[in-house]
């Protein structure tokens, strides 16, 4: 195995016309709700915890869903996702940790792998992409590469899904042939586990009609109602290095982490990109008219 490097096919990429998802890590935080007396956050004043969503599809058109990563979800609640949003509005679901922490892809967990997706494409037309975040600990090894084909190769077409290394050692060129051959997105994340040059070098190779990216940041912050460390000029590096990519779909994810308030990081991308925002207190104006 060998470190890629760019092409000249890479290195001449034509920018072309794709369809820009942006939206946050989640929607479930009593941080955006506006206090009863004080300015407005994100959701209007008594906002429960079961109309967060359906508030939330307002103003953005996807959210990722962490709480997957943690259980399958029931079938309730897919349903539930499904009903209470728009007929465009989509999901991307981050895939049991169980598969890639505990398991780490290996066909032990193939069983759970099956009942995910089958209960995912509950979200019929919904559904984004699923994430395969995979740990710093999963290192690019023998073993490790096998289980990668493996688990690639068991993957239902029916299904976008992206691979998220936390290990910089997989970068390399037999990685990116294995995902293209399954037609399996390397996820782009600006984070700490792999450097952002390497990053950006990797967007000009694609492996999918796809792609996903994600803004994480330093879990350091404690409240998630306001912008706490400004990232314009982070962003504004970002934007000019995603416009070349050679997808049909890019799909956006912002962390809380990021700058301390998601739905203001993922509607400043919206806007250098020169996509319609909605301003939350709309979303208070909406409420008072019943």
């Amino acid at each position: 195995m060998t470190k890629y490097s760019k092409t000249s096919k890479n290195t001449a990429i034509q920018s072309l016309k794709f369809k820009m998802h942006v939206g946050c890590q989640g929607w479930n935080y009593d941080d955006w709700t506006t206090k009863a007396d004080g300015e407005t956050i994100f959701y209007p004043r008594g906002t429960r915890s079961n109309q967060m969503l359906e508030n939330y599809s307002k103003v953005f058109d996807t959210v990722e869903v962490d709480s997957t990563f943690y259980a399958i979800p029931a079938s309730s609640a897919v349903e539930n996702w499904y009903r209470k949003t728009p007929e465009d509005f989509t999901f991307s679901l981050k895939l049991p940790r169980e598969i890639t922490h505990e398991h780490l892809l290996q066909s032990t967990a193939f069983h759970v792998l099956e009942e995910f997706c089958e209960r995912v494409l509950l979200l019929k037309e919904k559904l984004a992409v699923v994430l395969v975040q995979l740990p710093p600990q999963f290192e690019a090894g023998r073993e490790n590469a096998q289980s990668l084909r493996d688990f690639l190769a068991r993957l239902p077409e029916e299904i976008r899904f992206a691979v998220e290394f936390r290990n910089r050692e997989w970068l390399i060129d037999w990685t990116f042939e294995e995902l293209e051959k399954n037609n399996t997105a390397l996820c782009l994340v600006e984070g700490n586990w792999i450097p952002r040059e390497t990053m950006f070098e990797a967007i000009g190779r694609r492996t999918a009609d796809f792609a996903y990216v994600r803004f994480m940041g330093e879990r350091d912050l404690t409240s998630f109602d306001r912008v706490q460390r400004a990232q314009d000029a982070n962003l504004q590096m970002w934007k000019t290095e995603i416009e070349p990519a050679q997808a049909k779909d890019v799909f956006i994810y912002f962390s809380n982490f990021y700058e301390g308030y998601a739905p203001a990081s993922a509607s400043k991308l919206k806007k250098l990109f020169g996509q319609k925002t909605v301003e939350a207190s709309s979303l208070e104006k909406q409420k008072s008219l019943f």
